[in-house]
């Protein structure tokens, strides 16, 4: 994997040892690392804007915007794994507790890309 920006959506206040949150578009923040195949270059943090402003594609303009090409979360609907899909972002599934076990599992290869058939009931998911 060459250098990426990978989004995290994270309980606050972020960062590699923080849990991550069950949802994407409701969480505190998102961490934002810099990779570069194994190496950690950078560790950000970038707040979530609420959920009312622009619904469940602004994170998805959000993230976008700041060059981020693959997310890892733990649940999505169907329209905003659409609308990452279509922004060119990878989705991963990441169910392990923090951040920085996340980031590792993807880096390893371990992590599921996240399909349709795993969204859930929420912003959209129905």
């Amino acid at each position: 994997m060459t250098s990426v920006k990978i989004a995290i959506p994270s309980n606050a206040p972020g960062g590699l040892e923080a849990g991550v949150s069950a949802h994407f578009g409701h969480c505190d923040l998102y961490t934002i690392v810099e990779a570069d195949g194994s190496d950690l270059k950078s560790v950000t943090t970038l707040p979530n804007p609420p959920h009312e402003e622009g619904g469940c594609l602004a994170p998805v303009q959000l993230l976008a915007k700041q060059g981020v090409r693959v997310l890892l979360a733990g649940g999505m609907g169907r329209r905003p794994l659409m609308g990452f899909t279509e922004a060119g972002i990878q989705v991963f599934f990441a169910g392990l507790p923090t951040v920085g076990e996340s980031v590792q599992a993807l880096l390893e290869g371990r992590l599921p890309a996240f399909t349709m058939d795993g969204v859930c009931g929420g912003c959209g998911g129905h």
